[in-house]
């Protein structure tokens, strides 16, 4: 009788063992998200998300917080083709002296080697959207890993060096095992403290509303994500970018953001 007890004993403590560390773990495949206000304060991810941060996971830059007078922002573009704003874009960022952060896929890269060598040109960093944007979150550290590595491969046939350590996820969607195995390839995952539906070129909010809704939620050390294939914000980034500095603020490079804290 003894032993029977001590067997289930045994059986009961690895069971909950096993349910506390299944409870610690998020859901499979979690999509990000942060709140958002309207009195340029930063907009902080919720408690469930918290965890990002300490696996390799980027969004905000903590440092320069609401009363840090130092005012800065990161201009961060996802690209997926080129349809001429992307050059638009390449030109505003030249003409006013800014620098910004390129996720780039494959096809992008291997289509328009003049833009890609611009971007490295100019100081901008070319990083890691996957090669061929799928969703991460569900698939094996193989698979991640041959996303990371062939556009990799890419941007360096192109520039001569590959992307820089920083990676976005396709969708925004990810998972605990995706960051850990981002993080163990030597990238940073970075997210965003703002962004807007402006994908979509066939469904384009007028300039002056989608000016007005991004300046209306900035706040110090806020990550942007834009997308540059879009006509409205090819339209709106020389204003966007020359109100922002006139409110004080400058453009830091994700270089600043992941390394200098």
């Amino acid at each position: 009788m003894k032993k029977i007890i001590a067997f289930l004993t045994v059986i009961t403590l690895c069971f909950c063992t096993l349910w506390c560390e299944v409870a610690a773990v998020p859901a499979k495949e979690i999509h990000w998200y942060t709140t958002r206000n309207k009195e340029h304060k930063q907009a902080l991810v919720p408690p469930d998300l918290s965890f990002v941060e300490n696996h390799g996971g980027v969004y905000i830059d903590h440092r320069h917080d609401d009363s840090n007078p130092d005012k800065v922002i990161y201009l961060t573009f996802d690209v997926g083709y080129e349809n001429g704003n992307v050059e638009k874009t390449l030109n505003t960022l030249k003409e006013t002296q800014t620098p910004g952060a390129f996720f780039v896929l494959k096809h992008f890269v291997t289509e328009n080697r003049d833009l890609v060598l611009r971007m490295a040109e100019e100081g901008h960093l070319i990083c890691n959207h996957t090669a061929n944007h799928p969703n991460l979150a569900n698939v094996s550290r193989e698979k991640i890993k041959a996303e990371i590595t062939a556009l990799e491969k890419a941007v360096e046939e192109v520039t001569g060096s590959g992307t820089k350590p920083y990676f976005r996820p396709p969708e925004g969607s990810f998972s605990l095992e995706m960051l850990e195995t981002v993080q163990s390839l030597g990238y940073k995952t970075v997210f965003w403290s703002f962004a807007y539906a402006d994908w979509d070129n066939n469904k384009q909010q007028k300039p002056s509303v989608a000016l007005s809704q991004i300046l209306t939620h900035m706040h110090n050390g806020a990550v942007i994500l834009l997308h540059p294939t879009s006509a409205t914000n090819a339209e709106i980034l020389p204003e966007l970018i020359n109100t922002l500095k006139k409110e004080g603020y400058r453009f830091g490079t994700l270089d600043e953001l992941c390394f200098a804290r």
